[in-house]
């Protein structure tokens, strides 16, 4: 049922730009990876610190908020970037379960970063407990589970 919209947008003018070019795949995917160090970053501070570690003079709250401004960051850019290099291969992820597994997870990723993790971080004082300790470690698992999907992808055919 999705088929013929993966081929129009592999077909598209910006997805063969990208697909032809001889730099601009490369380039793309470079700043993708600057893209997920920004992300990157901006989780591991907040969840190490919900679990206890490092940051321990200020708390979870002002950790939390210090950060946001590069997770959004690293967000625009990964999906700005993400959806470029998606067009230029489109049909491949059509058939790559790698793909799936990725576009599946990254809503619930989000949503439970904005939702439920920043919620409770927002709130939280300078003690961990068990509750902070789980949010960090669902989160972390979410965020791996869809940075492993997109790495993934560029691996299997």
């Amino acid at each position: 049922m999705l088929f013929p919209l993966f081929e129009w947008c592999e077909a598209s003018w910006l997805g063969q730009l990208v697909r032809t070019s001889l730099w601009l795949f490369p380039v793309i995917e470079a700043v993708h990876l600057l893209g997920l160090g920004l992300l990157g970053g901006a989780l591991w501070i907040v969840d190490l610190r919900l679990w206890g570690f490092g940051l321990r003079n200020q708390s979870i709250a002002e950790v939390e908020r210090g950060a946001r401004a590069w997770l959004v960051a690293g967000l625009v850019v990964m999906i700005t970037t993400g959806l470029l290099l998606f067009m230029s291969e489109a049909v491949k992820c059509y058939f790559n379960p790698s793909f799936w597994v990725l576009i599946t997870t990254l809503p619930f990723a989000l949503v439970f970063t904005f939702a439920v993790r920043q919620r409770v971080a927002s709130r939280d004082g300078f003690v961990t407990s068990w509750r902070s300790r789980l949010l960090a470690t669902v989160s972390l698992l979410l965020w791996f589970t869809v940075a492993a999907a997109g790495r993934w992808i560029g691996f299997s055919s």
